[in-house]
């Protein structure tokens, strides 16, 4: 059976922004209540919100903005399965591509804004729960 959730769209505009693996994390970065950062041997990757992005950009600096972010109500246990594909194939199926980040406590399918309205009506048909 397929789970159904709770989602809530965040207000903010988000950005996702590729730096070189060796970039110091930059100030911009943490500011705000929501960003996520990763890094790897190959890229060091930074969510956050939009609006903190610099214009002023360094090399290896590549930023797709626009995202709009839909957060999964938890706390999520760890033993539960399927919930991001129970938000991602509805999704997929309508053409919606996703940008997915989890946390301990949650879940956070990113959209990009132009398709939000569209994305939470597919989510609402597919029995899932949106709370403003």
């Amino acid at each position: 059976m397929t789970p159904s959730v709770t989602l809530t769209p965040l207000p903010q505009t988000f950005a996702v922004c590729r730096l070189s693996p060796q970039a110091a994390l930059p100030s911009w970065a943490t500011c705000g209540q929501f960003f996520a950062i990763t890094r790897t041997d190959k890229e060091l990757s930074i969510v956050c919100d939009q609006a903190n992005i610099p214009e002023e950009r360094v090399d290896n600096f590549r930023c797709e903005g626009n995202w709009r972010s839909l957060k999964v109500l938890g706390p999520l246990d760890f033993s539960l399965t399927g919930i991001l594909s129970a938000i991602a194939a509805p999704l997929a199926a309508a053409k919606i591509s996703i940008f997915a980040l989890s946390t301990y406590d949650t879940d956070y399918v990113l959209v990009k804004a132009a398709n939000l309205d569209q994305a939470i009506a597919v989510l609402k048909a597919a029995h899932h729960q949106i709370q403003s």
